[in-house]
């Protein structure tokens, strides 16, 4: 790549338009609600962000977005997670506009910038996955997951997965069967058949009636050991266990430390693919490039997307490791896993991740961002708790502290004063009572701290109202 590339690491505010919303029309304004009302004529019914943020994009720049009327907003939304190092990075777009002159598409015939994408994964990769194979995936994750778990099938002949509750890896059939949540498959069934759910341990919600996020954690791998031992627990020897390293759409749900080191125990124990689905908490997420490097854990198949295009492009991969690499040419395939600008797009934003200490800021951000929200926790009647690592964070409201009983018309309430005050947030747990931060990893001190004061602000607002 080009290094006379802008050197941005000294002042990330560059990369934005402004390090605070500027909010000129009551949003939605008369622009955006034409386009939202053009939207809703010509587009399905199954879009949804618009509806519960009734936003129309004009433009956007790093961590903030201009909509049509010329309102600016802080983006702690960051395209659900995907744009890690921020619309337009210019340091991604060099690459981008350099690619863009060479060559668009190539299916899987190598390339410079293929090769040097796969290589730069296996370099920062964790462990034994290094010194094994990478494979691009069409460019969604959710084609990741279904790749990870035929790779898994094939190697070990078996068909059962073994899957957690809260947790979610993709829309298409097999991520889908994967993934607890009934709203996502209720109409769909049957997905794969023989997956079954084990409980993620969730210290706030412990399934297991503890306090002790160990105890939790280890009751937990209990509970997965069981279903694996115990010849009547009506599940077959899974072909995979499949777990996300840090929830995602669960609720920003962050595991005990004990939980993957016992995962990974069990499935040498009985020679059981461990797939980690890193695609929402990986690309520097959580503070490191792959959120399992927080407890040391190396899996066997590894799956990237989302944030691996970091600025937005799709880009889809997985990393196994070498004893596995069995597959016949052809045994997955998918036309765009050769899109090329992509590569270079994922290239450049794991070379900015690295040169501008990116995952070192990450955990700054959390520190700002979570002591914050904890100092506040107490004196909010309707805060059950607020959690996460890195830029992954997320605030649980309950209608009472001690049932926790969940509220999750207060987090909808939040996610839009918040809002109509220039911050983006999305919703999200098991009861969509979760308002979850996904801010690109470069936005600034200045906007953390303005950020976490509107939050605070539109939780004490909309408590008033109750």
């Amino acid at each position: 790549m080009d290094k006379t590339k802008t050197d941005i690491r000294t002042d990330l505010s560059e990369l934005h338009f402004t390090e605070e919303p500027k909010i000129r029309v009551s949003p939605p304004g008369p622009k955006s609600q034409d386009l939202l009302k053009k939207q809703r004529e010509l587009e399905s019914s199954a879009v949804s962000y618009p509806r519960a943020t009734p936003l129309a994009i004009d433009e956007a720049k790093g961590a903030t977005i201009r909509d049509v009327d010329g309102n600016i907003y802080l983006d702690f939304f960051g395209g659900a997670g995907v744009l890690n190092v921020g619309q337009l990075n210019p340091a991604v777009m060099d690459a981008v506009e350099e690619q863009l002159g060479k060559l668009v598409h190539a299916l899987d015939f190598p390339t410079e910038v293929r090769t040097a994408l796969a290589g730069k994964l296996l370099e920062l990769a964790p462990g034994q996955l290094g010194e094994g194979k990478v494979f691009f995936t069409a460019p969604t994750g959710s084609d990741a997951v279904e790749a990870a778990l035929k790779l898994a099938m094939f190697n070990t002949g078996r068909k059962t997965v073994l899957a957690f509750q809260g947790g979610y890896h993709g829309m298409t059939q097999g991520a889908l069967s994967a993934s607890s949540g009934r709203k996502f498959f209720s109409d769909y069934q049957p997905t794969l058949p023989q997956t079954h759910f084990a409980p993620y341990p969730y210290p706030y919600r412990c399934p297991f009636d503890t306090d002790s996020p160990e105890e939790c954690g280890e009751k937990s791998l209990q509970y997965v050991r069981r279903m694996v031992e115990d010849p009547h627990s009506g599940v077959t020897l899974p072909a995979a266990i499949i777990v996300e390293p840090v929830q995602g759409e669960g609720g920003s749900i962050v595991p005990p430390d004990n939980f993957l080191p016992g995962l990974r125990e069990i499935a040498d124990e009985h020679d059981i693919p461990l797939i980690f689905d890193e695609i929402q908490a990986s690309n520097g997420r959580c503070g490191e490039i792959f959120s399992s490097e927080l407890t040391g854990t190396v899996p066997d198949i590894m799956t990237v997307a989302k944030g691996f295009g970091g600025i937005g492009f799709p880009l889809g991969a997985i990393l196994y490791r070498e004893k596995l690499d069995e597959w016949e040419s052809g045994a997955h395939i998918g036309t765009f896993r050769g899109h090329q600008v992509a590569m270079a797009a994922g290239l450049a934003s794991l070379e900015f991740i690295e040169e501008n200490a990116i995952n070192e800021h990450v955990r700054d951000m959390e520190e700002v961002m979570l002591t914050r929200l904890k100092a506040e926790e107490g004196a909010m009647d309707y805060v059950g708790e607020s959690r996460g690592k890195g830029l992954m964070i997320g605030v649980e409201f309950v209608r009472d502290k001690k049932t926790k009983e969940p509220y999750p018309e207060m987090a909808e309430r939040v996610q839009e004063l918040a809002y109509e005050k220039g911050v983006i947030f999305e919703l999200g747990g098991h009861y969509g009572n979760v308002v979850r931060c996904l801010a690109p990893l470069v936005l600034t001190e200045k906007m953390a701290k303005t950020g976490t004061e509107i939050l605070i602000e539109a939780i004490k607002e909309a408590e008033k109202e109750v």
